[in-house]
C-alpha cells in the first residue's frame, strides 16, 4: 500500500479509504469485521465513516459496529486514522428542536459524545462537517472544533460537499484565529462528475486541503458488471446506465484493450488527480476489497487518459479558464 500526507497536515493515511456505509444494512457484522481485518492487513489505515450511517431506522448502526471491531483488541484501533462525520438528523427526540440537519455548536458537542461512545474510542483523527450549515457562523464553528483539538477528542478538521468559495472562507477564518483549519475535503468525483475540477479541487489544492472523493465509481455504474444483466436493478439504475450507455460500453472497450477491469482504472483515474489523497472504496464482501488493493499500483499512461476525456469529456480547465479567456 502506499501513503500519502492528508492535506497540509502530518498525518499520513493510505491512499485507498475504506468506506464503511454499507456495514450493517448491507454488510453483515461479521463480513465487516473480516473486511476491516483484510483491509488492515493490507496496508489500508484510513477508515471513513458517519453518525448517521446505519440507515433511516437506525442511525449510529455502523459506527457502532466499528466499535464492537476496536473492542477486539490487537492493535486494532492503535493502527486506524479513524474519520466521522457529524451534521445530519440521528432521529432522536432528546435532541428537540436542534435534531434537524445542522453544526450548532451545541449539537456538534452532542454528536461528538454519542460519536464516541458509539465507536468506544476517546478520539477520533479526522471530524468532518457532513455539509455546509449556511446560518452557522465560522467562529461559532471554529470555536467548537478547536475545544475539540485542544482537548484531544479532534485531531484534525475536515469538511465534506463543501463549495470552493466555502473552503476559501473556511480557511481565511481559521488563519484569523491562528487555527489550522481544514486539511480535507470529501467530495463527489469521478468520470462522471468532473465538475469539481473547475473550482473545489483547485481550491483545495491552493489552500491544503487533501481530497477524499466518495463515490468514485459512480454508485458503481463505473464498475465491472454495470452492463450485465439488468435483474436486479432497480428503476433508477437502469435510467441512469441508458442515459450514459455508449460512454459506458466505450468505457468497457477501452479497459478491455488495456486489460484492466472497470472499477480498478476508474478508481485509479480518480486518484491520478493531484489534489485527490485517496478516493473512497465501498466493499459489500471481501472479495470486492480484495479486487481494489491494487488501485494505488496502476498508473495510466498519457493515452489511456486522454481517451478517457474523450469518452467522459470534463471541463477542460478550472475556472474561470474553462468558460472565459
Amino acid at each position: 500500500m502506499k501513503y500519502t500526507y492528508l492535506g497540509k497536515s502530518g498525518l499520513k493515511v493510505s491512499q485507498l479509504c475504506l468506506g464503511t456505509m454499507n456495514f450493517g444494512p448491507e454488510t453483515e457484522e461479521k463480513e465487516a469485521f473480516k473486511i476491516m481485518d483484510a483491509a488492515l492487513d493490507a496496508g489500508v489505515n484510513f477508515f471513513d465513516t458517519a453518525n448517521v450511517y446505519g440507515g433511516e431506522t437506525r442511525r449510529g448502526w455502523t459506527e457502532e459496529i466499528i466499535g464492537r471491531w476496536f473492542k477486539q483488541g490487537g492493535g486494532r484501533r492503535e493502527k486506524v486514522v479513524l474519520a466521522t462525520k457529524v451534521y445530519g438528523d440521528m432521529n432522536d427526540s432528546n435532541d428537540g428542536p436542534n435534531a434537524e440537519r445542522g453544526l450548532s455548536a451545541y449539537k456538534i458537542r452532542r454528536h461528538l459524545e454519542a460519536s464516541l461512545q458509539r465507536l468506544q474510542t476517546d478520539h477520533i483523527e479526522l471530524y468532518q462537517m457532513h455539509h455546509i450549515d449556511r446560518n452557522v457562523s465560522w467562529d461559532e464553528l471554529w470555536g467548537v472544533f478547536e475545544s475539540f483539538v485542544n482537548k484531544g477528542s479532534v485531531g484534525y478538521i475536515g469538511s465534506s460537499n463543501f463549495a470552493g468559495w466555502h473552503i476559501a472562507v473556511a480557511q481565511g477564518e481559521a488563519k484569523a484565529r491562528h487555527f489550522l483549519g481544514l486539511i480535507s475535503e470529501q467530495h463527489l468525483y469521478n468520470l462522471l462528475a468532473r465538475l469539481p475540477e473547475l473550482e473545489v479541487l483547485p481550491a483545495a489544492q491552493a489552500l491544503g486541503l487533501g481530497v477524499i472523493p466518495w463515490s468514485p465509481l459512480a454508485g458503481g455504474l463505473l464498475g465491472r458488471n454495470a452492463l450485465a444483466g439488468s435483474g436486479a436493478r432497480s428503476a433508477r439504475s437502469s435510467e441512469r446506465i441508458e442515459k450514459h450507455r455508449s460512454q459506458l460500453e466505450q468505457f468497457s472497450a477501452l479497459c478491455r484493450e488495456i486489460g484492466e477491469k472497470e472499477d480498478v482504472i476508474a478508481l485509479a483515474w480518480v486518484l491520478s488527480h493531484p489534489a485527490v489523497s485517496a478516493p473512497i472504496i465501498g466493499p459489500r464482501t471481501l472479495d470486492q476489497l480484495r479486487d481494489s488493493l491494487r488501485v494505488p499500483e496502476v498508473q495510466l499512461g498519457e493515452d489511456t487518459l486522454k481517451r478517457l476525456d474523450e469518452i467522459f469529456p470534463g471541463p477542460g480547465k478550472p475556472a474561470p479558464e474553462a468558460y472565459a479567456w
